[in-house]
């Protein structure tokens, strides 16, 4: 598949589930994996930053086996080199890893998925050839080892109107506070533990998925 049939999939997700197994709650990431893509979600990230070599492989490539069977895109989170190596369809790059031009000179058919924090940085990030920006934390998260200080939903406005590529909003985004970042024209909403920590991963993930649908249709 090239980029431009990846991000033509990508246009049709809506709920994009990033998965660590340290925030599953005792369930193994395939467990809430399997869940999450039983609940329709399309758009997945792997993301374990404390694991290397064959493991780290062996655990994506696992990933790669049930989100290809199930039609999903599979993002890596960091690594392109794994992302190469299991045929993932895209990597998200922070500001401190690959630069986004050189990710894209070695895979140019792969989504690029771009962390930003300011204005500044999204426009870099699109202007280096990212595929989607990500705005955030939108709000106050503990899933990063150094928490980034949230940073409120009006950044959307602030960014969304100056970008031509997709955007993604990621941090502490729950059930009860979505409409926030949906009223402000969010598309594509990730999140971590609102669903691989809930109870019921499924129901979570189902929950979200049909309050975003609500807003587009």
């Amino acid at each position: 598949m090239d980029h431009a049939a990846r991000m033509a999939r990508f246009d049709e997700t809506d709920l994009y589930v990033v998965i660590t197994e340290s925030f599953c709650e005792g369930r193994t990431a395939v467990e809430v994996l399997d869940a999450v893509l039983d609940a329709g979600v399309r758009l997945v990230q792997f993301r374990e930053k404390d694991l290397e070599g064959a493991e780290l492989y062996r655990r994506c490539l696992a990933f790669r086996e049930r989100t290809r069977h199930a039609g999903a895109l599979l993002v890596v989170d960091d690594r392109l080199d794994v992302a190469l190596a299991v045929g993932a369809d895209g990597v998200h790059l922070g500001q401190t890893d690959l630069p986004i031009d050189a990710a894209r000179r070695v895979a140019p058919e792969l989504i690029l998925g771009a962390s930003s924090h300011d204005l500044e940085q999204a426009l870099a990030a699109q202007h280096a050839g990212a595929s989607y920006v990500n705005i955030g934390p939108i709000f106050p998260t503990q899933t990063k080892p150094l928490p980034t200080p949230a940073l409120g939903p009006d950044i959307i406005d602030r960014i969304a109107p100056r970008l031509s590529v997709p955007f993604t909003c990621m941090g502490g985004i729950k059930a009860h506070n979505i409409g926030e970042v949906l009223d402000r024209g969010a598309r594509h909403v990730a999140v971590v533990t609102a669903v691989t920590d809930a109870p019921d991963v499924r129901a979570a993930a189902l929950e979200l998925r049909q309050a975003i649908q609500a807003r587009r249709s």
